[in-house]
């Protein structure tokens, strides 16, 4: 399941413009897992909250979230453009 999202980001990666080998773009994965476990972990705040009937902040602008900027839905609910 992992090698497959990893395969993906490294293939995708692979494709910009100057880069060598995986060296080059290590830092740039890191940050995107980092930024998707953020999104998660926020959910999961915003779910126990709901839970707990308490009100929720979230951790970044709605405009910064993952599902907003990496998983954009279309007007259908499908992720896509």
């Amino acid at each position: 399941m992992f090698e497959l999202a990893f395969r993906s980001i490294d293939g995708t990666l692979w494709k910009d413009a100057g880069c060598t080998g995986e060296l080059d773009y290590i830092d740039q994965t890191s940050w995107l897992l980092f930024l998707k476990y953020l999104d998660d972990y926020q959910q999961e705040l915003a779910s126990q909250a709901t839970l707990e009937g308490c009100a929720y902040s979230p951790l970044m602008d709605e405009r910064y979230q993952w599902k907003h900027w990496a998983a954009p839905k279309n007007a259908a609910g499908h992720i896509g453009y």
